[in-house]
């Protein structure tokens, strides 16, 4: 692979970030190539990656990826994402692989993972107030603490039912180990193309978690709310909603292009995770 500019996007929250970003500039001057850092303190911090970037590395956790996905979604740059701290689902790459994982990259290309993004778009009185995109999920739950809501699903337009729960969770498969997992939803491996619905506690027990091939999702806010409601993509990105807005999700037209570790794969991040060894574990 042609790699020559790299765009490094460090958490500025991470004692190792600067000093890790040092090394990799120092790594690609000596390899004939340019390599740029900018360091984030917050994931809402503006983000603009140069159009004639050819890789992005990102220096953090889970988060610092989600929020590098939606900076280069739709321009097709692959993300190397390093961890600094434990691995995450998602940042698969160590901290003293980083090196390892590039040069196979750049010699082969094949080391990586294409993931599914979600188009989210608000639709209130027919017109358009929001759109955003997610790699994880996207979450529409009361803005309060314990509050039912209640919301309509439909399916590629066909009424799919009337839910009442603390909340719905529509995820990708990249996002089926974070938060819809931890409602009860199924894990599916991170290459796929599906979506996840994932009701929140649902006030009905026949809710049930659905994986769909790739309908338009849309869940539009019943009249008669009890609370405020919020809309939230990749826990980041935050809009309210008011009664009778439609909120669409929809497979977005690219994928996330991430490089992958050498020494371990999604099955053993997974199992490593989630402490499938057989013991017993609190």
């Amino acid at each position: 692979m042609n790699v020559s500019r790299v765009f490094i996007i460090a958490n500025g929250m991470k004692k190792e970030s600067e000093r890790l970003s040092l090394k990799i500039l120092e790594y690609l001057k000596d390899h004939g190539m340019e390599g740029r850092v900018v360091s984030t303190r917050s994931d809402e911090d503006a983000l603009s990656v140069p159009v004639d970037t050819d890789l992005v590395i990102t220096l953090g956790g889970d988060g610092t990826v989600l929020y590098a996905a939606r900076a280069v979604n739709e321009m097709g740059i692959p993300i190397l994402p390093v961890n600094l701290g434990t691995f995450g689902y998602i940042t698969e790459v160590g901290k003293d692989e980083w090196q390892e994982a590039l040069e196979y990259y750049i010699a082969n290309g094949t080391n990586i993972s294409r993931r599914l993004m979600l188009r989210i778009t608000v639709h209130r009185n027919g017109k358009r107030v929001w759109q955003g995109s997610a790699l994880n999920e996207a979450v529409i739950t009361s803005s309060g603490i314990a509050k039912v809501i209640s919301l309509d699903l439909a399916l590629d337009k066909t009424h799919a039912g009337s839910f009442r729960a603390d909340g719905m969770i529509i995820a990708t498969p990249t996002g089926s180990t974070g938060y819809s997992l931890a409602a009860g939803g199924p894990i599916l491996d991170a290459d796929m193309s599906a979506i996840i619905i994932t009701p929140v506690c649902p006030f009905t027990l026949s809710n049930r978690p659905l994986v769909t091939s790739g309908k338009v999702v849309t869940l539009t806010v019943r009249k008669g709310q009890r609370t405020d409601i919020l809309l939230t993509a990749d826990g980041q990105l935050f809009f309210p909603l008011e009664e009778d807005d439609a909120v669409t999700v929809e497979k977005s037209r690219s994928r996330v292009l991430l490089v992958r570790s050498l020494r371990r794969n999604f099955t053993e991040v997974i199992r490593d995770k989630l402490h499938w060894s057989g013991d017993m574990h609190a």
